[in-house]
C-alpha cells in the first residue's frame, strides 16, 4: 500500500522483480539499478520516492527501456532473491550490466541527483578509441590495460568486448582500435592484448572465441583483477559482500618484500581456492582493530590471518610461508573445519605435533563485538570503527 501510495500517474512505472521475471528483465538490461527494500524499515519508505524521480530524470535522457532499468525487490516477499544476492541491509542499491551484478554496488548520496548522475557515469562509454598506433607507446604502463583491435566498430566482435569492458570499467582501462588504423595488429583477425603493469612485462593474447561473452569475460577479469588485493577503508564493506572467508597478510605499508613473497606462494599454492577465499593485504597501521583480535599489533607484522566472519584464525609463523603446502593446508583446514575445531577445543589428538595449532590463537580469547557481528556486518564495522579511530 505504502508503495502504491507514492506512485503518481505520469511517472515512470518502476519495475517490481519477483522469481519469475527477475532473470529476464535483468538479462535484457544493458544497466539495471534494483533497490532491494523492506516496508518495515524507515530508510527504504524514505528512499521510494526518491528512487522514482531519479527514474523518471533519467528515462527522459535514457529512453531505450532496454538501455537502463529501475527495478525494485520487496525482501519480505521474496526472501530467496534476498538470499541470493545476499541483501543483508535495508535499503540495497545493486547495480546489475546485462544480468550480471556489479561487486560495487551503489553507496552514494541518497538523493534523486546523486542517483540520476550515477546512472549517466554509467552511459560513459568505457572504451577509449585509438587513432593512431603510437598512443600505444604512451600508455601509462602503471595501470592494466587491454586493447582491442578490430576490423569494424559495428561487429559482434567488438559488442562483445564492450560489454566486457562495461563489467570491468572500474578495474582496466580499455582500449579499441579500428580499420586502417589497427590493421597491422589483424594479421590473424580481430585480437585483443593485456597489457600488464610495468615497462618491461610481455603482452598476452586472448585466443578464445571473441563472440563468447563468458570466454571473453573471464579472460578479461583474471588479468584485471589481481589475486592479492589491497582491503582498504572504503572497498571492505563491498569485499565483505562477496561473501568467502579472507586471507589476510597485515603488513607495514612500506614492507613490500613480504608482500611479494606473499603474492607468490599464493599463486603458487593456492591457485586453485581462487573463489572459495579471498587472498588481500591490508596496512597493519590503518587495520590495528583486527589486529587486537588475534592479539597482535604493527609490531608483530608481517602476520597472517584467516577472517571466516566468525572468528579469526592466526597462521603460526610467518616464515614458514614459503615451506611447500603450508600455506595451502592453513586454508584446507579452514574449509574442512579443523580451525573452528581447534579454536573452541583445543588441538585434534590426532595432530602429529600437538600443541602447535595450525591457525592458532590465544587460549580461551576475550569474547568481543567482532564475534557477536553478524557476517555481513563484522568487517566493515571493524573499518569504520578503526577510521574513526584515526
Amino acid at each position: 500500500i505504502l508503495v502504491m501510495g507514492l506512485s503518481t500517474p505520469g511517472q515512470t512505472e518502476i519495475t517490481s522483480l519477483d522469481s519469475g521475471n527477475i532473470d529476464d528483465v535483468l538479462n535484457n538490461a544493458g544497466v539495471a539499478l534494483v533497490n532491494f527494500y523492506a516496508d518495515w524499515c524507515r530508510f527504504s519508505q524514505m528512499l521510494h520516492p526518491i528512487f522514482e524521480e531519479a527514474s523518471n530524470i533519467v528515462r527522459e535522457e535514457f529512453p531505450d527501456t532496454k538501455q537502463v532499468v529501475f527495478a525494485r525487490v520487496d525482501c519480505d516477499q521474496h526472501s530467496d532473491i534476498a538470499q541470493r544476492y545476499r541483501i543483508t541491509k535495508y535499503p540495497t542499491l545493486k547495480l546489475f550490466r546485462n544480468g550480471m551484478m556489479m561487486k560495487r554496488e551503489y553507496r552514494g548520496q541518497r538523493s534523486v541527483a546523486a542517483i540520476a548522475d550515477f546512472i549517466r557515469q554509467q552511459q560513459v562509454d568505457p572504451v577509449k578509441e585509438i587513432h593512431s598506433l603510437e598512443e600505444v607507446n604512451t600508455l601509462d604502463r602503471s595501470k592494466r590495460n587491454i586493447i582491442g583491435y578490430f576490423e569494424k566498430k559495428d561487429s559482434d566482435n567488438y559488442h562483445t568486448y564492450e560489454k566486457v569492458a562495461n563489467i570491468l570499467r572500474d578495474d582496466c582501462t580499455f582500449l579499441a582500435a579500428f580499420g586502417d588504423v589497427s590493421q597491422s595488429e589483424r594479421f590473424s583477425g580481430d585480437n585483443i592484448i593485456y597489457k600488464p603493469v610495468g615497462e618491461s612485462v610481455p603482452d598476452m593474447v586472448y585466443l578464445g572465441s571473441l563472440t563468447n561473452l563468458d570466454l571473453t569475460y573471464t579472460w578479461a577479469q583474471d588479468k584485471c583483477v589481481p589475486l592479492v588485493r589491497e582491503i582498504t577503508f572504503e572497498n571492505g564493506e563491498e569485499l565483505t559482500e562477496e561473501g568467502i572467508p579472507f586471507l589476510i597478510l597485515f603488513h607495514i605499508k612500506e614492507d613490500t618484500e613480504s608482500l611479494e613473497k606473499f603474492q607468490h606462494e599464493v599463486a603458487r599454492q593456492l591457485i586453485s581456492e581462487k573463489g572459495s577465499i579471498n587472498f588481500l593485504h591490508a596496512d597493519c597501521d590503518k587495520f590495528r582493530h583486527p589486529l587486537l583480535h588475534i592479539q597482535k599489533t604493527p609490531a608483530d607484522c608481517p602476520v597472517i590471518a584467516i577472517d571466516s566472519f566468525r572468528h579469526m584464525y592466526v597462521f603460526p609463523d610467518f616464515k614458514d610461508l614459503a615451506v611447500p603446502g603450508k600455506l595451502r593446508q592453513f586454508v584446507l583446514d579452514l574449509h574442512s573445519g579443523k580451525l573452528h575445531r581447534e579454536f573452541h577445543h583445543g588441538p585434534d589428538p590426532t595432530d602429529s605435533t600437538p600443541g602447535q595449532l595450525v591457525g592458532e590463537v590465544a587460549s580461551n580469547p576475550p569474547e568481543s563485538s567482532f564475534q557477536k557481528l553478524a557476517p555481513s556486518e563484522t568487517r566493515y564495522t571493524i573499518l569504520r570503527r578503526d577510521r574513526d579511530e584515526l
